[in-house]
């Protein structure tokens, strides 16, 4: 039977959107988690009164933790997923950390109305971001491997759908500013969100075994092992004196001729006689494995380097150093100044970035210029470092206006996303489809391993302004 070798129809994009929703669905939920900042602390920083005057009676450095017990066991957790990932079923890992992400933001939320002392309350908040992380990364690096077996533009969807849940979160806090809602109440909102968000991801994922495209190209792997067997058997047919038998010379196979076979290659075994059909089977084996994550590695450095850099760069000053960027505008403009030129305007550029890359996609992945666009971006770092940031001890500002801010953090983002989705879409198309799935857990980690450099040296970078 001729192998199947067109593709079904991708029937009203379902594949597509389920992907989309999916790539939005992995960061929803932290997002929005992060948007909830505001709450957390006011919850933690009680004050007393001393000679008419507010005073923190205990600082607990909630931003400080979240991003380490954030960040670390994303790291972790990612790497973990890219050797053990065989090991654990695909359903398991999705289905399963979406379940458990699930589960801890209904206790999320409804720990917003039980009373509970400080230091308890930042115990099961610290508990709670660790365990939501590792489950993130055990599901972004599943998901990433998932949508590596299927074309480039999949890859496309699921980072926009990734993109677009900043968006989300940064319109919910400009919408919480605006209606002037108490820290209690927006935060069951930003808990309650990704609730319902979490849901329609787990069911998008449920649904895509169900799509004809989408079981195409997700048993393609194991079709591919079996199509490389059947190859690799035929060529054991060979006798042990290398010449082919009666079947591979369509003449037919006789009793006869099997035995003067058989004698001949006894009599004269030759260098390649008895050796023929052993290493037939080794390479039905060899064609059979998966590569190791090494071999793998040595095809994508470039992509997983590009994608670290791009993250260590965005992360370093986003949002450690912007954020604190204030408007040459005093006045009302200032309540939304850091929700609009910072938040929104990036996570709308790097949305737009991400996205963009369906129509364009340049350089190529073979070109030397790729990663040199990549280490470019670092001249964003000086610039924003340049910008009106308060307070500040050693450096100048010398952009001060509020649209020097916004078209620099608007190139910045939208570079971001651009570079990102390129590198992440490219690699999987480097190794051969069988390993399409260990390429996208490897760049997973690469991409936590960008976030953790990038948030180790905000620290530094903040200190230098």
């Amino acid at each position: 039977m001729k192998e199947r070798t067109d593709a079904p129809q991708d029937r009203g994009c379902l594949v597509g959107i389920c992907f989309f929703i999916l790539g939005l669905g992995t960061l929803l939920p932290w997002n929005f988690f992060m948007t909830a900042s505001l709450y957390f602390q006011r919850r933690l920083n009680t004050t007393e009164m001393s000679n008419g005057t507010a005073v923190v009676i205990k600082e607990y450095y909630f931003n400080n933790w979240m991003t380490l017990l954030s960040q670390l066991p994303l790291l972790v957790f990612t790497l973990l997923n890219s050797f053990l990932y065989q090991r654990i079923s695909e359903a398991m890992r999705i289905a399963g950390s979406l379940l458990f992400i699930l589960l801890l933001f209904i206790l999320t939320a409804v720990l917003v109305k039980v009373p509970m002392d400080e230091d308890r309350f930042f115990s099961v908040t610290m508990a709670t971001i660790w365990f939501i992380n590792s489950f993130g990364a055990v599901l972004q690096g599943s998901l990433f491997g998932l949508v590596g077996l299927l074309p480039q533009k999949f890859s496309t969807l699921f980072m926009s759908g990734q993109g677009l849940a900043g968006t989300f979160a940064a319109i919910a806090m400009l919408l919480a500013i605006a209606s002037d809602t108490d820290s209690e109440t927006a935060a069951l909102g930003y808990f309650i969100t990704p609730c319902v968000g979490t849901l329609l991801t787990l069911f998008s994922y449920l649904l895509l075994p169900r799509l004809e495209f989408a079981q195409y190209y997700l048993n393609k792997s194991n079709k591919y092992e079996a199509d490389a067997t059947d190859e690799l058997l035929k060529e054991s047919s060979i006798v042990e004196n290398g010449k082919p038998n009666g079947l591979a010379n369509g003449t037919g196979t006789s009793s006869t001729t099997k035995a003067g076979g058989a004698a001949e290659a006894e009599a004269d075994p030759g260098p390649e006689g008895p050796k023929g059909a052993f290493l037939s089977l080794e390479q039905v084996e060899k064609g059979q494995a998966k590569a190791s994550v090494i071999e793998v590695f040595k095809k994508i450095w470039v992509m997983a380097f590009c994608v670290t850099f791009v993250f260590t760069v965005t992360l370093s000053v986003f949002p450690a150093v912007t954020a604190d960027v204030r408007t040459s505008f005093p006045g009302k403009w200032g309540r939304f100044f850091i929700s609009v030129c910072c938040f929104l305007v990036f996570n709308i550029n790097d949305w737009f970035g991400r996205t963009v890359t369906t129509v364009i996609r340049w350089p190529r992945k073979e070109s030397r210029l790729f990663p040199a666009l990549v280490v470019s971006r670092v001249v964003f770092i000086p610039l924003l470092m340049l910008c009106n940031v308060q307070s500040r001890s050693f450096l100048p500002v010398f952009f001060s206006h509020d649209a020097a801010f916004s078209v620099i953090m608007t190139l910045f983002s939208l570079s971001s996303g651009y570079f990102v989705c390129l590198s992440m879409s490219y690699a999987p198309q480097l190794v051969e489809q069988k390993d399409a799935e260990t390429a996208g857990a490897l760049m997973t980690f690469f991409l936590a391993l960008g976030l953790s450099l990038g948030a180790a040296l905000s620290f530094l970078l903040r200190a230098l302004v």
